[in-house]
């Protein structure tokens, strides 16, 4: 028998020490808790006894008990470290901000506490039906008293009620129920209300801390603002519109208690009958002449999971696809042949001819009988949500109504605050808040530009953000000799595309590229039906040809028809984890404009997929970038893309900085794991050979490290970190998993390798913008946008965590959106200035355009490779697209379930080694 391999990487001593590491810094933040909760006058969980020293180390944010459980929610926040850990920086011209927040100030000291018990259960929008119905109809229960309600358990009001236990009992006639309420039949909601608690209101703010939206002040705002609506629609076209709103939210900041109000603009579909939205939706009159195949598609799509209302009883249903014509159905299930029909049905029962019998039903769920109802009855009411993706033009209508000028938005959120309507509100005065009604003065400053290098030794400092290749070369210009092109758009001749292939070889040289004029096949146009076929033909004969000559293809340039359909993703994915060639895309209608400016973008972008570098930092050229030029320093980005209301898996996206000192090359991974998992399973994992019994650690980021080291020479000794898209409910948790993962990679990889952690969460989903101070302020840009670099980390941030918001573009279209970095764990100890002007330059190096970017390339790129990893999925053979290939990587080393998720194929070396995602 064979002897079972040894563990490779960390003996158990090493994990003990890890996990002791943690359990001592854990009893030092508790301490330092505990003199908080004793200054804040509010208890909080797990203190610690008196006698424990009190040690501040400088930046321990947050631990946990143990490397591998994970611990309740109420214990993270309890361990969190009540004192901001770094102070404000003071780099980069100081300048006076006004900002969409408001001060709001709390006159009363109590709130008194409900709970709330509703049968039988329903929905919170029901709840909120039954208790505004119980309100009214026990008026004499409630005397001059406005209580607010979260819509499940919890209700608050400002007085005391006459009772401290008390059941009522409501006609449910009036009341949207779902299917199990009428199921039952049930006549009567029982409703129990029952003191539980006098909450002073001061120790609430901490559940804003948190951002939780059902604490008792947001759900005192959102009343407010139930009755304070401010909306305008703009029409898009089939079917839908987008609806400008106000957005309100308290939170606390360091100023205190704020409310941000913003203009919200967001997609619904319009109220109309169904046979109204139909016809907007395929642009024809659907009584004419009978649906086609590609026109039932269509409905099908646009309708399925949206709410509709029946005309007949007023009852609400969920779309879950089409029948056959109404005149086709029969009662009986599934036999058509016999049973009565459903027409016959629908008129007997309802007493209603159905007009339209050539139209297909709406299939509904299944509890209902009969589970299909006629177009013809059915409306869409109450502006719903659109949740499909819109078409271009409508994306496009949609951003021309959502980019509001700076000083019109401003004019529309002081337009929604005014004439002090919140303080006149009944709620605002019953619980007694206060609201300004001026925009917040902040503090900012605006961080410089970074000075790029060139090729040549030539440098550059950028304006506003911006800059041009005129009279510059690439850094490091790409090879490119053996290239060709494939066509497969039928509108352009090939004379055309090969005159477009030349202009954009000369462009390529003139950037710097080693880029040959002539490609080594000349310009085949092909059938876009059958991707796979096509390419392999037309590529073995060249392949083999220039095989021969101990030569390979460096680059295929493709002409595409249009940006739809699965054409560019079965082709991304053939070329990439098949055949193993990077590939450059172009729309038709760019090669008919054939521009210079894009011409200069596509050599962009050509250039790093083949390894070269088209400018980077003169600092990290010289080592002198903050935080990375001391010490070898690796840079990562994370990103999860979830599909929305689709069943298939999330793709988790990894990114790593594979240059030092300048950090410019990223190399990228990506991974599917079980659907709307936010926590990246395949950080860390440790495989198990079934045959040999080995054990060996993988994961992402170890890859990315061995990748590193290979590439530079040198194993990392500090770590950076950007974490995108992690919800507030989620964010400590996934921020210790994927800590814990880190940390095991790295002392798997090699015993007594700790490299320092610097973990950075990026938040882009918020309301927060700037505006100017006064008129000519010569802090903002001539459209009323802040200058790129202005950086904001006081006032209106986290009061606890280190955080700052970073207006790192130059904002042409619109009002300047700032991103949100907030730091929750600094092993390195960055000074706030070093960090934030990193963090500036690196938004610089973005390798597709030449200005500086909104959020830091890793995360974009990681963006672009989760983006990849979608279309690699679903360009797989529809009978591999299933659930059911293998178990999702790294479940064990969070401790989450195993969820069978489908692997991504694997891209090849050779692409691998490139920035071929870009």
């Amino acid at each position: 028998m064979k002897p079972k391999r040894k563990q490779r990487g960390q003996p158990k001593r090493k994990e003990r020490g890890l996990q002791d590491m943690f359990d001592v810094k854990l009893a030092l933040v508790r301490d330092e808790n505990q003199k908080a909760t004793r200054d804040s006058g509010h208890a909080l969980e797990d203190e610690v006894p008196s006698g424990t020293s009190r040690i501040t180390p400088e930046h321990v944010h947050y631990q946990a008990p143990t490397s591998e459980a994970i611990p309740p929610v109420s214990s993270l926040k309890a361990w969190v470290r009540y004192h901001k850990c770094l102070q404000s920086g003071t780099f980069g011209q100081k300048c006076t901000l006004k900002t969409n927040h408001f001060v709001v100030t709390p006159l009363k000291e109590f709130l008194y506490q409900y709970e709330v018990h509703i049968r039988p259960e329903e929905s919170c929008r029901i709840n909120r039906a039954v208790i505004s119905k119980l309100l009214y109809q026990q008026a004499s229960e409630f005397p001059d008293i406005f209580p607010v309600y979260d819509g499940k358990k919890k209700l608050y009001t400002a007085g005391l009620l006459p009772f401290t236990c008390r059941s009522f009992e409501i006609d449910s006639r009036g009341i949207l129920c779902n299917k199990l309420t009428r199921r039952r039949r049930e006549r009567q909601f029982l409703v129990v209300l029952t003191f539980v608690a006098r909450v002073k209101i001061q120790s609430s703010y901490m559940d804003l801390v948190w951002r939780e939206e059902d604490v008792p002040l947001n759900i005192i705002v959102r009343e407010i603002r139930h009755f304070q609506r401010y909306a305008e629609s703009f029409q898009l076209g089939e079917g839908l519109e987008v609806l400008q709103d106000s957005y309100e939210n308290l939170q606390l900041s360091q100023k205190g208690l704020l409310l941000n109000i913003d203009v919200s603009s967001t997609l619904v579909i319009k109220d109309m009958p169904v046979i109204d939205y139909i016809q907007q939706l395929l642009d024809r009159d659907i009584l004419d002449r009978p649906l086609s195949g590609d026109d039932r598609s269509k409905i099908n799509k646009a309708l399925q999971g949206i709410e509709i209302q029946d005309i007949h009883t007023g009852s609400k249903h969920f779309v879950r696809g089409l029948t056959g014509s109404a005149r086709e159905l029969c009662i009986s299930s599934g036999d058509r042949r016999t049973g009565k029909s459903f027409v016959e049905h629908f008129q007997e029962t309802y007493n209603y001819n159905i007009q339209y019998t050539d139209l297909p039903c709406l299939r509904i769920h299944a509890g209902q009988r009969p589970p299909f109802l006629p177009m013809e009855v059915c409306i869409i009411k109450k502006r719903l949500r659109c949740s499909k993706q819109p078409n271009q033009d409508q994306m496009s209508a949609l951003l021309e109504v959502a980019r509001l000028h700076p000083g019109m938005r401003k004019e529309r959120i002081l337009e929604i605050n005014k004439c002090d309507l919140y303080n006149k509100s009944a709620y605002a005065k019953e619980f007694g808040i206060k609201f300004e009604n001026q925009l917040l003065s902040v503090d900012a400053r605006v961080l410089p530009p970074p000075w790029l290098k060139f090729h040549d030794s030539k440098e550059f400092l950028p304006q506003v953000g911006r800059w041009n290749m005129i009279r510059k070369r690439m850094f490091h210009g790409g090879v490119v000799r053996n290239w060709t092109c494939v066509n497969f758009s039928w509108e352009v001749e090939d004379k055309i595309v090969s005159r477009f292939c030349h202009e954009l070889a000369i462009m390529c040289q003139a950037s710097g590229m080693d880029f040959s004029v002539d490609p080594v096949l000349s310009v085949e146009t092909c059938n876009p039906e059958d991707v796979e076929w096509t390419l392999k033909s037309c590529l073995f004969d060249v392949m083999k040809k220039i095989e021969q000559q101990g030569r390979e293809l460096d680059l295929l340039i493709v002409i595409l028809p249009n940006n739809k359909g699965a054409l560019y993703g079965n082709l991304k994915t053939i070329c990439e984890t098949d055949i193993g060639l990077v590939s450059q895309c172009c729309l038709a209608k760019h090669v008919l404009k054939m521009s210079k400016q894009y011409l200069a973008n596509v050599a962009l972008k050509i250039n790093v997929k083949v390894g070269g570098k088209n400018t980077v930092l003169l600092d990290g050229f010289t080592r002198r970038l903050p935080c990375v030029g001391d010490i070898p320093t690796i840079i990562l980005g994370a990103h999860v893309m979830h599909p929305g209301k689709s069943s298939s898996p999330s793709i988790a996206a990894v990114v790593a900085s594979q240059d030092w000192p300048d950090v410019t090359n990223y190399a990228a991974l990506a991974s599917a794991q079980a659907n709307g998992q936010e926590l990246i399973q395949d950080l860390f994992h440790v495989p198990h050979d079934c045959e040999t019994g080995a054990i060996d650690a993988a994961g992402m980021i170890r890859e990315h490290l061995i990748s590193f080291e290979r590439a530079t020479g040198h194993k990392p000794r500090r770590i950076i970190y950007y974490r995108d898209a992690v919800s507030n409910s989620q964010l400590y948790k996934v921020m210790w998993q994927e800590l814990v993962a880190i940390k095991k990679a790295c002392s798997y990889w090699e015993a007594d390798y700790e490299p320092a952690v610097t973990y950075v969460v990026l938040q882009k989903c918020h309301h927060t913008c700037f505006f100017a101070d006064y008129e000519d302020d010569k802090s903002f840009m001539g459209n009323g946008n802040v200058l790129p670099g202005t950086v904001v980390d006081s006032d209106i941030c986290h009061p606890n965590e280190f955080g700052f918001y970073l207006c790192s573009q130059a904002g042409t279209q619109g009002t300047t959106r700032p991103v949100y970095y907030r730091m929750l764990w600094d092993e390195n100890r960055f000074t706030a200035d070093a960090f934030q002007c990193l963090t500036n330059y690196l938004c610089y190096t973005y390798a597709r355009c030449t200005h500086s970017v909104s959020i830091v390339p890793p995360v974009y790129y990681a963006h672009l490779m989760a983006s990849r990893g979608r279309a690699y999925m679903e360009s797989m053979a529809p009978e591999t697209r299933g659930e059911g290939h293998a178990p999702s990587s790294g479940a064990s080393s969070s401790g989450a379930k195993s969820v069978m998720v489908r692997r991504i194929p694997v891209v090849k070396d050779n692409v691998k080694r490139v920035m071929f995602y870009c």
